[in-house]
This record gives C-alpha cells, sequence and structure tokens, in this order.
C-alpha cells in the first residue's frame, strides 16, 4: 500500500499538501 510519502513524491509535491488533500482540512487547489 502507498504511503502520503509515495504519493507526495509522484505527484511532486510536500506531504503536508497531500496531508491536507485527504483530510480535507485545507482546500488544495485542483491544480496541485
Amino acid at each position: 500500500m502507498p504511503t502520503m510519502a509515495d504519493v507526495a513524491k509522484r505527484a511532486g509535491v510536500a506531504v503536508s499538501t497531500v496531508s491536507y488533500a485527504l483530510s480535507g482540512v485545507r482546500p488544495v487547489a485542483a491544480e496541485t
């Protein structure tokens, strides 16, 4: 199972951005 670090690396974003996107705590732009 991929980790948030794996997803972040593949997407070219920070792990925190992946966390925000998955949790819905902060809005993440569609471009991200």
